[in-house]
């Protein structure tokens, strides 16, 4: 049991890395976050996309409204959304839906591109 704990904590942090490297390939700066309670002061991925907070989940079987009841109690005044994959699938982006609308705008303004310029 002890070693399972330990292996999943490994893969959540291997995740979280990997989640960070993605998102600075795409030309966001980000990094893994310190992990240490749980706030918006330790979130799982730190820079990525201003003004929001990322819950990321690297595991096969996945509870999405736990994670983003996680996201949404972690967030403080930040958009949350949920990063998460599984083995040999690609990374998807879970939010609430009327949240998209901000998101959008959050990704755009981090790349320093105003909604009305487009």
């Amino acid at each position: 049991m002890v070693l399972m704990k330990i292996n999943s904590r490994d893969k959540g942090a291997r995740g979280e890395r990997e989640f960070a490297q993605k998102l600075t390939q795409m030309g966001f700066t980000a990094r893994r976050g310190c992990q240490f309670s749980g706030s918006p002061d330790s979130p799982d991925v730190v820079g990525g996309i201003g003004g929001t907070h990322v819950e990321v989940k690297r595991v096969e079987r996945l509870n999405i409204d736990n994670a983003m009841d996680q996201a949404i109690n972690d967030c403080g005044d930040n958009l949350p959304y949920v990063a998460h994959r599984k083995n040999s699938k690609k990374w998807l982006i879970t939010l609430q839906l009327e949240d998209l609308l901000e998101f959008a705008e959050l990704v755009l303004k981090t790349e320093g591109i105003k909604l009305s310029e487009l």
